[in-house]
């Protein structure tokens, strides 16, 4: 059995450790923000919900680049556009879902 690892150097190894550290790093700011803004009511009710939206948009692409690795490269498109399309679907099915429930509902009052 060969070991699918063997062929990775010393320095993919680091440079994979530097981007989990970079991306739990920026995962951990962007929760601390919005988690401020809450706690502290420096901001009014609108904006604090705009903080906390925008930040959250934010760490999805954190994640989405630093620990799912997804990007645009020659190696990473097909994992990339698979997942885009499976997000697709998923917010399809949902919404769709939510739609007619929501028509349903009103033709029953």
């Amino acid at each position: 059995m060969s070991n699918a690892h063997a062929s990775h150097g010393e320095g993919d190894f680091s440079a994979s450790v530097k981007s989990y550290l970079v991306g739990f790093v920026l995962s951990v700011v962007l929760t601390g923000i919005p988690f401020w803004s809450v706690m502290t009511h420096q901001f009014d009710h609108m904006t604090t919900l705009w903080v906390v939206v925008i930040t959250a948009l934010v760490q999805i692409v954190v994640h989405l680049k630093y620990f799912l690795h997804l990007d645009f490269s020659k190696e990473g498109r097909i994992n990339t556009f698979s997942f885009l399309f499976t997000a697709l679907i998923i917010i399809m099915v949902v919404g769709l879902s939510v739609w007619i429930i929501y028509a349903a509902n009103e033709l029953m009052m």
